[in-house]
């Protein structure tokens, strides 16, 4: 079993950056692949990042490359996601997630059994 707990989110201007941190405890990150996901109000949730821990190699929406980095730091046991350059359109409550099961791509929800109580991100134009 794994907690999730996340910390960062708030309002912000257009064009300004945020850094979104979610803690594990229970279990280490280290054979999970973790990821963001947003829920914006009257939308459905749609993947943003994800990690996979063992190897390093990450993922990215279309929506948010080259704009949003994914990160992980072993020590903590924390993920990251650093948001530049952010829009009103990325206004969204964002959770992350993790999960070990592989028999869905990193975009699918079912990949990812556990779940942060989310964090509202609000962009002011």
């Amino acid at each position: 079993q794994v907690q999730l707990v996340e910390s960062g989110g708030g309002l912000v201007q257009a064009g300004g950056s945020l850094r979104l941190s979610c803690a594990a405890s229970g279990r280490t990150f280290s054979n999970y692949r973790v990821g963001w996901f947003r829920q914006a109000p009257g939308k459905e949730r749609e993947f943003v990042a994800a990690i996979n821990w063992p190897d390093g190699r990450t993922y990215y929406a279309d929506s948010v490359k080259g704009r949003f980095t994914i990160s992980g730091d072993n020590a903590k046991n924390t993920l990251y996601l650093q948001m530049n350059s952010l829009e009103p359109e990325d206004t969204a409550v964002y959770y992350c997630a993790a999960g070990q099961n592989y028999y869905y791509s990193y975009a699918h929800r079912f990949s990812y059994p556990y779940w942060a109580q989310g964090t509202q991100v609000t962009v002011s134009s």
